[in-house]
């Protein structure tokens, strides 16, 4: 008896409709219904560059980032589909382009996996990726160890040698014939994660404490051990115990993020709307990142929580400048005067320095958001194949029966019928 799912490199005519009416939505690897929360497609990279860890860049594209979260109406737009609720005849013809022109966009879609640390689906983001992603985090935090030198403050980079061995443990554990030997090198492996959880979540309050440019690095080496720990469990067919453990990662993460975005959004988070920004920041963008924080907000709710900021930063600046974090802009990284005076919040450099930057902040806490969605995600996987009934291995062996069309990137695992999988996404 087949299992009741369809797995397919193309997206169904019905899911891009639902995508570009506002009916379903993409969060981290699922397209679901909006309202329901019911989980309509899981998305897998699929992907020469997501199996052998592709080369890492945490700040999304926009373009590319809202191609798929405002339901890829980026991409179809190109094509006709925003005709679509506009003139009903011939939509169905409409329609069967719309599946033409995602399976040719795909390799625009494979980008937004680099908008995140994660790629899209559990099943890929094997122990081989893993260690890659940690690695492109390793060589980020050594290029901002020479902006700390500067105000007497250093990476560790040592614990990320105790990470990496985990790794090489959990790889070499399910390389094993023996069960006893697998189980017990596994369990090795778990306990190097569990240690790498409690490292880099106090790491990551330290740097908090210091509003400091690295935290975002922290909280993604945060996700990878909790990641790499499920997914030893995983291997185990161990799913409760996967479950339980993204339960508790998903708990601190967030919390972790949360902190961050409150961070990286100033003493005055209106700013982002300067008129300087007209052409790179809108108001859609910023609402975004405060629904992440409350669902329940719109645009016209987050305009009114901004409205008195607006006035201010335009009135006087000099107090969102003095209150600026490190993660924004220091001191220390702005050249001293001609004359040696030392840069202050209050010099025209470093206010200029700070608005250059606040696009790519922008772009960075999108990013993290991006990640987060994705680790939520994982979760939907695992009930669903609890709900399925099959294995972790099998769930890993779906592939599609139509051959692999030229620079299809991602597949869809769709169920015949929506499954209702709580989370807190």
């Amino acid at each position: 008896m087949g299992l009741p799912i369809t797995v397919s490199f193309m997206l169904p005519a019905w899911i891009a409709k639902g995508l570009a009416d506002g009916t379903f939505e993409r969060v981290g690897g699922v397209i679901r219904e909006v309202g329901s929360k019911r989980v309509i497609t899981w998305l897998r990279d699929f992907s020469p560059s997501a199996s052998q860890g592709m080369s890492l860049a945490l700040n999304p594209v926009n373009g590319v980032l809202n191609l798929i979260v405002s339901g890829a109406n980026a991409a179809i737009s190109a094509k006709g589909f925003a005709d679509v609720n506009q003139r009903l005849g011939g939509i169905e013809n409409q329609l069967n382009n719309i599946q033409q022109t995602l399976q040719l966009t795909q390799g625009m879609l494979q980008i937004t996996t680099a908008a995140s640390v994660l790629n899209l689906g559990v099943s890929v983001i094997g122990f081989t990726i893993i260690a890659h992603r940690l690695k492109e985090i390793e060589h980020k935090l050594q290029q901002s160890q020479e902006l700390l030198n500067k105000i007497n403050r250093k990476v560790d980079l040592v614990a990320y040698a105790n990470f990496h061995a985990g790794i090489e443990l959990a790889i070499n554990a399910f390389t094993m014939n023996n069960i006893e030997n697998r189980r017990n090198s596994a369990l090795q492996a778990i306990n190097r994660f569990l240690e790498a959880e409690h490292i880099y979540k106090d790491y990551t309050v330290n740097e908090m404490s210091h509003k400091s440019h690295v935290i975002s690095q922290y909280i993604l080496t945060l996700s990878l051990a909790y990641i790499a720990e499920a997914r030893c469990y995983l291997e185990l067919e161990e799913r409760e115990t996967a479950t339980r453990r993204f339960q508790e990662g998903t708990k601190i993460i967030r919390l972790l993020i949360n902190k961050y975005i409150e961070i990286m959004l100033t003493s005055n988070p209106a700013v982002y709307l300067h008129p300087q920004f007209k052409d790179q920041i809108d108001l859609r963008r910023v609402t975004k990142i405060y629904q992440w924080i409350n669902p329940n907000l719109d645009e016209n709710a987050v305009f009114d929580l901004q409205r008195e900021n607006l006035f201010k930063i335009a009135q006087d600046s000099n107090h969102w400048l003095s209150s600026l974090p490190s993660a924004i802009v220091d001191r220390g990284e702005i050249q001293w005067g001609i004359f040696g005076a030392n840069p202050t919040p209050l010099t025209g450099r470093f206010e200029k320095e700070a608005y250059k930057r606040l696009p790519q902040i922008l772009e960075n806490i999108e990013s993290i958001i991006e990640t987060n969605h994705r680790f939520e995600s994982y979760q939907t996987e695992i009930q669903a194949i609890s709900q399925l009934g099959i294995s972790f291995h099998e769930w890993l062996k779906l592939t599609p029966i139509e051959n692999q069309a030229n620079g299809a990137e991602l597949m869809y695992i769709i169920p015949s019928t929506p499954l209702q999988i709580s989370l807190p996404i």
